[in-house]
């Protein structure tokens, strides 16, 4: 299917479609994208194994297969040249970064397209899905997977692993309300457990993105 994410097609670019509100025509403020989009790609090298978590740290393994300049990339680089850190540590590290290199890669592969232009000298950007069906299709499925009906080993692991981030970052395209994620509470839970570290890191980092955008201090 389309909306599944094949080679070439990561959790990450995946998470940037998810994440944009149809309805309304807009992304999440970039601190919480951007943190949304560093889990999708600690999740990939996690599942793939070019990081364990130890103790409660991310702890770099052996190196991916990994296009120079793309997210996974600079985030490998970034933490295997460190000392073991906090999975919340590079959830939030440099997170409007990861907005603009996710954006220009899905821009170059023609998905979205990006408008700029100025208002009152000020630069202003605005970003479209050019397949605005990948995005619907996409959020019907991660949705689905949160409100149940599929035994979760029945998911494909794309679907489940993007469902985990989506209830974690409390993306309003999947998960409207607070009320519905009490409701699925478990479900979440069970969806989170390949990658429960950083699930419970990009709660954290979207929580105090949200309030930084909130009071101005981001």
């Amino acid at each position: 299917m389309e909306t599944q994410v094949k080679q070439g097609e990561s959790l990450t670019r995946s998470a940037f479609l998810l994440a944009f509100d149809l309805r309304k025509e807009k992304l999440p403020q970039w601190g919480e994208l951007g943190c949304l989009l560093r889990a999708a790609t600690l999740a990939e090298l996690l599942l793939a194994g070019n990081l364990a978590d130890e103790a409660g740290k991310a702890r770099a393994l052996t190196a991916p297969a990994a296009e120079p300049g793309s997210l996974r990339a600079v985030v490998w680089e970034q933490i295997s040249t460190s000392p073991p850190r906090s999975w919340r540590r590079w959830v939030q590290k440099d997170a409007a970064k990861a907005v603009r290199v996710v954006r220009d890669e899905l821009a170059a592969a023609r998905m979205i397209n990006v408008e700029r232009r100025r208002i009152l000298l000020f630069p202003v950007e605005r970003i479209t899905p050019r397949k605005a069906y990948l995005s619907r299709r996409l959020a019907e499925r991660v949705g689905r997977a949160i409100r149940g009906g599929q035994p979760i080993g029945h998911l494909d692991e794309d679907v489940r692993v993007l469902a985990a981030l989506a209830a974690a970052a409390e993306l309003k395209t999947v998960v409207p309300s607070w009320r519905e994620m009490r409701l699925r509470r478990d479900r979440i839970r069970q969806l989170s457990a390949s990658i429960e570290p950083i699930a419970t890191a990009l709660r954290d980092s979207a929580e105090a993105a949200r309030v930084a955008a909130a009071t101005g201090e981001g």
